[in-house]
C-alpha cells in the first residue's frame, strides 16, 4: 500500500521551485556577463581577426622577400670581392711605398 506524505510532496514541490528559479538566475547572470564582456571589448579597440591574418599574411611575405635579398646581397658582394682587390690589402700597398724627398729650388 502506497502512502503519500504531503510534507515530503511540498518539499519536493519547493526544491523543484528552487532549482527552476536558480537556472532563471543562471540565465540573467550569463546575459549580464555576456553584455558586459561584449561591452568591454567594444571598448578596448581590439583588430578582427581577418585584418590580423592579413597583416600576419604580409609580415610572412616581407620575410621571405628580406631572406631573398639578403641572400642575394651576399652572392653579389661575394662576387665584387674576387673583381676588385679588398681596400686593406691597396692600403698596405701603398704603405711599402716610400716617399720621394722633394727637390728644393736654390
Amino acid at each position: 500500500m502506497q502512502t503519500t506524505n504531503r510534507f515530503l510532496d511540498d518539499m519536493a514541490k519547493v526544491a523543484n521551485s528552487a532549482v527552476s528559479t536558480l537556472t532563471g538566475i543562471k540565465g540573467e547572470i550569463e546575459a549580464v556577463v555576456r553584455q558586459q564582456m561584449d561591452r568591454l571589448l567594444a571598448d578596448m579597440d581590439l583588430v578582427p581577426r581577418d585584418e590580423f591574418d592579413a597583416v600576419k599574411a604580409m609580415a610572412a611575405k616581407a620575410r621571405t622577400e628580406q631572406e631573398k635579398l639578403e641572400k642575394r646581397i651576399a652572392k653579389l658582394e661575394a662576387a665584387l670581392a674576387k673583381k676588385t682587390p679588398s681596400k686593406a690589402s691597396s692600403k698596405s700597398a701603398k704603405s711599402n711605398v716610400k716617399p720621394k724627398p722633394k727637390k728644393t729650388v736654390q
